[in-house]
């Protein structure tokens, strides 16, 4: 049987990828274990799709990941520019990477419009926070792939 790897944002790991050109590392031991069992295999889907670092702060306006997957909403980045169609192209690539590479989890960062699992920002680029997920969170889950944010570490480490 294939070891089960585990997909993870790119910034997770401390690269500069973010929108503003930082990266958000995690120290934490099961990273360090699982970076050592060759499992952990990054991604951005933001950058997969063709964005740039640095970007404008993008978000979804009042719906989730799943609304934009389905047509019903659109993500927006603070100039006012439609950039739903490298989000949508991001999340196909970081989907086609987890199943080539035989992710079963992922880990990704919360409240991102790409990779936020249980909250991300509201669309009104106030800082404020909505139940919900991003565009790759939600691909990723409707294909089987079980999503956590950067703080449920264990969650993953108890199902491998």
């Amino acid at each position: 049987m294939k070891q089960k790897n585990i997909l993870i944002s790119t910034c997770l790991l401390g690269n500069p990828v973010r929108y503003n050109g930082t990266g958000k590392r995690i120290q934490h031991p099961l990273i360090t274990k699982w970076q050592s069992e060759n499992r952990l295999i990054p991604v951005c889907p933001e950058l997969a799709g063709g964005l740039s670092t640095p970007r404008a702060a993008a978000e979804i306006w009042q719906y989730d990941g799943n609304d934009v997957i389905n047509g019903h909403a659109r993500v927006i980045n603070n100039e006012g520019k439609d950039v739903t169609d490298p989000f949508l192209l991001g999340a196909q690539k970081a989907l086609a990477i987890a199943i080539e590479k035989h992710c079963a989890f992922a880990i990704l960062t919360e409240r991102s419009p790409s990779c936020g699992s249980h909250f991300i920002y509201d669309g009104s680029f106030t800082g404020n926070t909505v139940k919900g997920m991003g565009v790759t969170s939600a691909l990723l889950e409707k294909n089987g792939i079980q999503v956590f944010n950067q703080h449920q570490l264990e969650e993953i480490d108890g199902l491998l």
